[in-house]
């Protein structure tokens, strides 16, 4: 990955902003808003969910018709590209997201099958524990035929080598093994035993097992059953109401009538509840020519866009990313001074997008007063340096004349292939025209070397060095280690929220407005991490850092607390109380912002990022050094 996303603040006068929001508030977002219902009232739509996909044409399709409807005449072109394009992104995500809540739930429900307790396993299979045991230990040995020369020379030189180099890669491919087996064999005995190994982790367990645990593992499961299953029942994309017409409408409802049942009722009450974006949907332009850049009598850096050429924004941005827009405005008087003879595609901006952003503090007046307009920019990092462009170019480079070849090779051409061949040939010669730039070293560091990142409730993260080849960890880091001087900043943090979180209690006891704002300091605390990351992964030549996939990330931990209170009491008033006080007891984290925010830093050095599951059981200091092993591991097998 080496595109980031940069911002700036634009400032244009009032009449501009209020044509702006005008096209954008009252025809693009209700574009939106019907193109996500169309989707979602689709024929096909059971279908594409099953699958975990949609034919992104459909959308295209869709919005055809509706550039002739009454309701949404008036918008730029590029107003209507980009509603597609944002409601295809929306249902990719939304699709692929249900199709893996999909797998994760069946996993589950298969996994709650088998788990069951020894004295449970006991009865159904009929025999003792003991002699379970011995069978568990059986068809371990047929799985791992290795497991027998270890048991046989404990004392030996080999065996302990061997023991070291076990990894968690070994462990899950034996407990795909194993669920395989279950599967594939109807034999009781053999199921029970299966079950009893992978609850174990794929050992044999010699101590008597804690019924109360045991329990509170079940019950965990349960919850994340439950919690998955009410996703994808309730889940579907909803556009974004910024007249309150839905709330109005709910409100009528719930005062008029009485709720068939818990779920209406419930339903009713998440809507009237759900705070809905009050600002329009953003406005994609997705290719670096539909920004015009230049400067104002005053020398700042304005831009222009396309549909849009009767209003001028002025560039307010910190000076950590102005030379970015410096370069854009540089790039584009090039290539006009030189009569395009420079390719846009060897642009450093790459693609834009101008979006409303809602005061933190609601103000009173016209919207486009009180929010503010922002331009988010996706840059690609390795078009700032010559080396960086010249393999950008190398790629670009060898692409068309693939494209050309492919062409070529279909024989006799019409006018149209031929036209296309020849724009070919054209943009490749100008890629060979690269933009001047300033000369830095393209980062190398060595692949077998990774930085695992991994993160947790109580310490958001943790670091270890691992190398790859021989699963040696080479050092740790702890959030102490990492913040250094700095790690005071987590706590005085942590006591913010507590405190926020007691104002805020008071002022809903009171009925009193109870949004208070936040400063950034967990924005900079996770700006410190990142830094240190990377200056750690440069210190050992590392060639990557492994952060882990935070899809169930949030499930796993409200599963956690949720396990937790219930153990605690089982009346529903205790419980939510000890949740609420263990999760303000934790630090909250966006995990979310710091992986953003080391992927941008990783970006800018050349520092290749790689995904991985994060185990659930273990220290901080174990999760980080399996998630680094797990992600060199799985280069083999891809």
């Amino acid at each position: 990955m080496s595109q980031i996303t940069i911002q700036c603040r634009l400032v244009a006068s009032e009449s501009s902003r209020h044509q702006l929001w005008k096209l954008m508030a009252e025809l693009n977002t209700p574009l939106i808003n019907e193109l996500l219902c169309q989707v979602s009232q689709h024929p096909e739509f059971e279908t594409w969910r099953q699958k975990g996909k949609h034919p992104t044409g459909i959308v295209k399709e869709l919005c055809l018709p509706l550039k002739i409807d009454p309701r949404f005449i008036g918008q730029p072109g590029r107003f209507y590209t980009s509603a597609t394009t944002l409601v295809n992104y929306i249902y990719k995500s939304w699709f692929a997201l249900m199709k893996r809540s999909q797998s994760q739930l069946e996993g589950k429900i298969r996994w709650l099958e088998m788990l069951n307790s020894d004295v449970e396993l006991v009865e159904t299979s009929g025999i003792s524990l003991d002699s379970l045991r011995i069978k568990a230990a059986e068809i371990l040995a047929q799985l791992t035929p290795l497991n027998t020369a270890e048991t046989q020379s404990k004392n030996g030189k080999k065996a302990k080598k061997y023991k070291k180099s076990q990894n968690s890669v070994s462990d899950r491919s034996l407990s795909k093994n194993l669920f395989e087996a279950y599967g594939n064999t109807e034999d009781n005995l053999t199921r029970c035993a299966i079950s009893y190994l992978l609850k174990n982790g794929c050992k044999i367990n010699e101590k008597e097992e804690d019924a109360k645990k045991f329990a509170q593992r079940r019950r965990k499961l349960e919850i994340q059953i439950e919690r998955l299953t009410e996703q994808l029942e309730t889940r579907i994309p909803k556009g974004r109401d910024l007249t309150d017409a839905k709330w109005l409408e709910t409100i009528v409802v719930a005062t008029h009538n009485v709720p068939t049942n818990e779920s209406e009722a419930k339903s009713w009450q998440a809507s009237l509840l759900r705070q809905s974006s009050k600002v329009p949907f953003p406005v994609a332009y997705e290719t670096n020519e539909d920004m015009t850049w230049f400067k104002n009598q005053f020398g700042r850096i304005c831009v222009k866009f396309n549909g849009l050429s009767e209003h001028s924004f002025q560039v307010y941005c910190d000076s950590r990313q102005l030379h970015w827009f410096k370069r854009f405005l540089e790039d584009q008087q090039i290539k006009k001074n030189s009569k395009n003879q420079h390719s846009s595609s060897l642009f450093t901006l790459r693609s834009g997008r101008i979006a409303w952003q809602e005061e933190e503090e609601e103000g009173k007046g016209d919207p486009w007063k009180v929010n503010h307009l922002a331009l988010y920019c996706s840059v690609d990092t390795r078009l700032w340096t010559t080396e960086g462009t010249n393999q950008v170019r190398e790629e670009k480079a060898e692409e068309i004349a693939k494209t050309i070849t492919n062409t070529k090779a279909k024989g006799k051409l019409n006018e149209k292939q031929q036209a296309y061949i020849k724009r070919k040939n054209s943009t490749l010669d100008r890629i060979n025209n690269p933009f001047p730039r300033p000369t830095k070293p393209l980062y190398k560091g060595q692949s077998h070397i990774l930085v695992g990142v991994s993160l947790g409730l109580e310490k958001p993260a943790t670091v270890a060095i691992v190398d790859g080849t021989t699963g040696k960890v080479l050092t740790y880091c702890s959030i102490r280690q990492l913040l250094g001087e700095n790690y005071k900043l987590l706590n005085r943090q942590r006591q913010q929220k507590h405190y926020l979180s007691h104002q805020r209690q008071v002022a809903q006891t009171l009925a009193a407005p109870n949004q208070f704002g936040e400063s950034e300091s967990g924005e900079y605390i996770d700006r410190l991490l990142a830094k240190e990351i990377i200056a750690i992964a440069q210190t050992y030549s590392a060639g990557s850092i492994v952060l882990p996939k935070l899809g169930d990330m949030r499930e796993k931990v409200q599963s956690e607390i949720q396990s937790k209170a219930e153990q605690k009491s089982e009346l529903l008033e205790v419980q939510k109380q000890y949740a609420k006080q263990y999760r303000v007891s934790v630090h909250q984290w966006s995990y979310g912002r710091l992986i953003s925010i080391v992927q941008s830093q990783a970006a800018k050095t050349g520092i290749v990022i790689e995904e991985a599951k994060q185990p659930i059981r273990g220290s901080p200091q174990e999760k980080a050094k399996e998630l680094a092993i797990a992600a060199y591991h799985s280069r083999k097998i891809n």
